[in-house]
């Protein structure tokens, strides 16, 4: 198992979140930019903090630009806590970035405040900005952490991680 590294002042260790995942409100400013345009923007995010795991931003719909996102066909997966997630396809000015989003239809009932809320991938992004910081995006390409000076891991991801 990894060694947790010790967080600082002002720090968190992702070894100190929970599992099965919290879920909290986000007063933070959170931005994401696609091809140098602001798809979303908002206070009023929700965070996922699950072991192992940088935070997932949650914005809600009627921060995200809509026009630009379209669903993603046959494209979905499960998370035990959360339930099905479907996927969006984001669009802007030609550049495509496929299943650069996704969201929770129907969340199962302790996550039932992520209805109508959109996470976006970090590394298909221009820049996902907390407080106006660029996140980097958490390792491997199916999760969707970000990753900030305050977050510290080791982090699930890498090569060797999918069993932690």
């Amino acid at each position: 198992m990894p060694q947790r590294i010790a967080p600082g002042p002002g720090q968190e260790s992702v070894w100190d979140y929970p599992r099965p995942p919290r879920l909290e409100e986000a007063t933070r400013h959170i931005q994401v930019i696609f091809n140098g345009v602001v798809i979303a923007e908002t206070r009023r995010a929700r965070r996922v903090l699950e072991t192992s795991h940088p935070p997932i931003y949650y914005i809600p719909q009627a921060d995200v630009r809509m026009a630009y996102l379209r669903p993603t066909h046959g494209r979905s997966s499960v998370c035990e806590w959360k339930g099905a997630a479907r996927y969006y396809t984001l669009t802007v000015a030609g550049k495509i970035a496929e299943d650069a989003a996704w969201y929770y239809p129907q969340p199962y009932a302790p996550y039932a405040a992520l209805r109508g809320a959109i996470a976006f991938y970090p590394a298909l992004m221009d820049a996902c900005l907390v407080d106006g910081e660029r996140a980097q995006p958490q390792p491997g390409g199916f999760y969707g952490g970000w990753i900030t000076h305050e977050i510290v891991g080791p982090f699930k991801g890498t090569p060797g991680t999918l069993d932690w």
